[in-house]
């Protein structure tokens, strides 16, 4: 996994805490149904990506309930837990780590942890100090919003609430 141990551990604090103990969906730290398991399930079922086989046809079911219900998306929570049957936690958290959305650098799409500490402080993401991942981290619940080029002011309130919210846990 690229994420350090400690990477990991704020990762989980800000974005889902009980990670490790749900089975794909939880009601618990007050974050609804959102999840790292249903946001990866979100990325992979409704993702450019082409799946065959039975993944295949999982996808499209998700894509048909999506296009369905988008208000309520219940096909990401059922593929979230599909997803969590199927890939173990350290599995998730890798494929999450390489894939969620931080936003728009210079016209090109970030994807990933790696990409995002090469596009937004140019080294790899092991050389990060802990306030640069916090920073990446931050930008998670809204990358274009809080994206530190362009809106350097609301990205640092931001961080400045994930920092507390990672003190308090």
């Amino acid at each position: 996994m690229p994420l350090s141990p400690r990477q990991v551990e704020i990762l989980l604090k800000v974005e889902d805490p009980d990670f490790f103990h749900h089975a794909g969906l939880s009601v618990l730290h007050g974050q609804g149904l959102a999840t790292i398991t249903s946001s990866l399930a979100r990325s992979v079922y409704l993702g450019d990506t082409q799946l065959d086989g039975a993944a295949g046809a999982f996808q499209r079911f998700y894509r048909s309930v999506f296009d369905c219900c988008r208000k309520i998306d219940i096909g990401r929570d059922v593929m979230a837990l599909v997803l969590d049957r199927k890939l173990d936690k350290h599995r998730q958290l890798a494929a999450y780590s390489a894939m969620v959305y931080l936003g728009t650098q210079e016209g090109k799409q970030v994807h990933g942890f790696e990409d995002a500490a090469l596009s937004y402080y140019a080294k790899p993401l092991g050389l990060l100090t802990e306030e640069e991942f916090v920073g990446l981290v931050a930008m998670i619940k809204a990358p274009n919003l809080y994206h530190p080029v362009k809106n350097p002011a609301l990205f640092v309130q931001r961080l400045v609430q994930v920092n507390v919210q990672i003190q308090k846990k």
